[in-house]
């Protein structure tokens, strides 16, 4: 009987580890997708900004200083970053007077932001500066009244033509806001400055949303 008792609490024990096992893998599960769709975000200048940039569509980068991915304007397909040459580039240009919501590849709660909000970023630039943090090169803004900073990594683009990559120590991030029918708003920063361009809306620029 002894023997028997001591077989039953065994089996019972490992009935009860299964669930606790799997109770476990769910959590941190959802803490990794929550940290792919969530962002506490930083005020610069009075405009809350996620602090990483968007990777695929509806979530962030892993970190600060990770890229994420290009994008066209007013398209939801993220490209790569790392590849001199990607395949399926769609070198027509993207139609629409805004980037609407249905194309914005910001996790919920976030969007691509507008003209007004980039050139927020413009106003302080005086504050820009250039870091290098894990070999990656990232613009600092840095929101004086606060002492609040934001990150921003440097890519490059990826041509309109073709979609080969262009690196050259340069970064380019989307605004909502057209130009024309041709051209979008985008936020240009090397050397220790930032300006507003205005360029292809089939170019491939990196995202960084701002809160809804």
């Amino acid at each position: 009987m002894k023997q028997k008792t001591t077989q039953t609490h065994s089996s019972r024990a490992t009935r009860g580890l299964i669930p606790l096992l799997f109770i476990t893998f769910a959590v941190s599960t959802a803490q990794a997708q929550n940290t792919a769709t969530t962002d506490q975000g930083v005020v610069i200048n009075g405009i809350t900004w996620a602090t990483r940039n968007v990777d695929a569509p509806g979530t962030f980068a892993k970190t600060p200083e990770s890229a994420g991915m290009f994008y066209q304007w007013n398209r939801k397909i993220g490209w790569n970053v790392t590849d001199k040459k990607v395949s399926g580039w769609d070198k027509s240009i993207p139609q629409g007077v805004e980037w609407e919501k249905v194309n914005d590849p910001c996790p919920w709660g976030w969007r691509v932001p507008t003209l007004f909000e980039i050139n927020s970023l413009v106003e302080i630039s005086g504050d820009i500066g250039l870091i290098i943090t894990n070999d990656i090169t990232v613009v600092e803004f840095t929101d004086t009244p606060t002492g609040n900073v934001l990150y921003l990594p440097i890519a490059g683009f990826r041509y309109r033509s073709d979609g080969g990559l262009l690196l050259g120590g340069t970064g380019y991030y989307w605004s909502s806001s057209q130009y024309d029918s041709k051209f979008a708003y985008c936020l240009f920063f090397g050397k220790r400055r930032s300006v507003i361009f205005h360029q292809s809306r089939a170019e491939g620029q990196l995202v960084r949303c701002v809160k809804e």
